[in-house]
């Protein structure tokens, strides 16, 4: 009969003999779908300033496939200036619930206006009105200024359809590092990192692998 330990050894055989980081990414995305009580798709999304701070808050993840990592966001927010701006980002999962995280890193590059309409479409009206009201990232006077700005689009697109701001789009994270990380006994955790390199928009992907110590 097969313990739980070597039922934990043969799972992290299985992840490191895997050559498809994306399919790997899936799994545990839906495992994290069963067992996460809010956001299952919830990352940490780090950029750096002019000055090269770092940056870090947390966004929802709202596509992932072979073209790479997509979210949304206002263009002229903080994010929104510094993706722009340094055209890099890294993102983290955690799943506390699984004792799991996946890290990546890479280029980014803007969503096409035909992704950015689909999914913006997709969202509730009033989540679309904040899209307009919201000058996100600068100075507030107070909640009572962002309410008049909601009432005031609420208004305008009273009616029919509300169509996307111009400043409100997405961007996709191409990966070119991506980190899988499991909790082990005694902080011997597992890890285990894909790289590629290249041109990162091809569509046949060449990944190196390799364990890291935890």
């Amino acid at each position: 009969m097969t313990t739980p330990d070597q039922h934990a050894e043969q799972d992290a055989d299985e992840i490191f003999t895997s050559q498809d980081p994306m399919a790997l990414f899936d799994e545990w995305m839906a495992t994290a779908g069963k067992s996460e009580l809010n956001d299952p798709n919830a990352m940490a999304l780090a950029t750096v300033d002019e000055d090269g701070l770092p940056d870090v808050r947390m966004v929802l993840l709202k596509g992932a496939d072979k073209a790479g990592f997509v979210f949304y966001t206002n263009l002229e927010s903080a994010k929104g200036r510094e993706l722009a701006a340094s055209g890099k980002a890294a993102l983290c999962f955690h799943w506390k619930s699984l004792r799991r995280q996946i890290r990546v890193r890479g280029p980014v590059e803007r969503v096409t206006d035909a992704e950015a309409d689909a999914y913006y479409d997709s969202r509730a009206r009033d989540s679309r009105i904040g899209a307009w009201a919201s000058r996100q990232s600068r100075p507030l006077e107070s909640r009572f200024e962002l309410e008049k700005e909601v009432a005031r689009y609420a208004a305008k697109y009273a009616i029919g359809h509300v169509p996307r701001p111009p400043h409100w789009s997405g961007f996709r994270i191409l990966p070119q590092q991506i980190e899988f990380w499991r909790d082990r006994p005694f902080r011997l955790h597992d890890r285990l990192v894909f790289r590629r390199s290249g041109d990162l928009t091809a569509e046949n992907w060449n990944w190196t692998t390799e364990r890291l110590f935890p």
